[in-house]
């Protein structure tokens, strides 16, 4: 079903290989403003998906696509560029991995579908790693004094990147045994 959280994740998604373009040519300013655009949908999706009771299966898809393709690319392509450090590029996007593996995994060896529904360090983490990208790509892009926060945020990204990897971790290990949250 088309609705418009979904048409707004989907243009999200589609934000990811000009996002990625723009840094790759340094127009650094031109992908500061399409990532805090593309940053804000996720809110706004979101908001109007629950305000309006508007989910849909295929959004619980698409959201969290458009996610994980935004990040683990701006950061990859940051990572390239040396803005960001190698250790949280490749944290970032092993949680990434890590997150769609033990998925398939879960699945082939019980027969369960994960459960879709996010949890919040889950979410506190992606809000993490925008902030770190907005913070970089200010610097960047409008030559911001990052007065020395940039590396506190890098930090504080791994902190949340870990706990929401650990986090899916033992949910996996209860679903797998059969224990349920409540």
């Amino acid at each position: 079903m088309v609705s418009l959280p979904n048409l707004i994740s989907l243009g999200r998604l589609l934000c990811v290989p000009v996002t990625v373009w723009l840094i790759v040519i340094d127009e650094m300013q031109a992908a500061f403003w399409l990532f805090v655009a593309a940053g804000v949908s996720d809110a706004v999706d979101g908001y109007i998906a629950k305000r309006f009771n508007a989910r849909t299966v295929a959004g619980r898809y698409i959201d969290p696509l458009a996610d994980k393709a935004l990040l683990v690319s701006v950061y990859v392509i940051l990572g390239l560029h040396d803005a960001v450090p190698a250790w949280l590029v490749i944290l970032v996007v092993f949680r990434d991995v890590l997150i769609i593996g033990g998925a398939l995994l879960l699945h082939t060896l019980t027969g369960q579908a994960m459960r879709l529904q996010p949890l919040l360090i889950s979410k506190a983490n992606t809000v993490m790693q925008i902030v770190v990208i907005v913070g970089v790509l200010g610097v960047l892009g409008f030559g911001f004094d990052d007065r020395g926060l940039l590396p506190v945020l890098f930090y504080a990204a791994a902190i949340t990147t870990v706990l929401s990897g650990g986090a899916y971790l033992v949910r996996w290990i209860r679903d797998a045994a059969g224990v349920r949250e409540t």
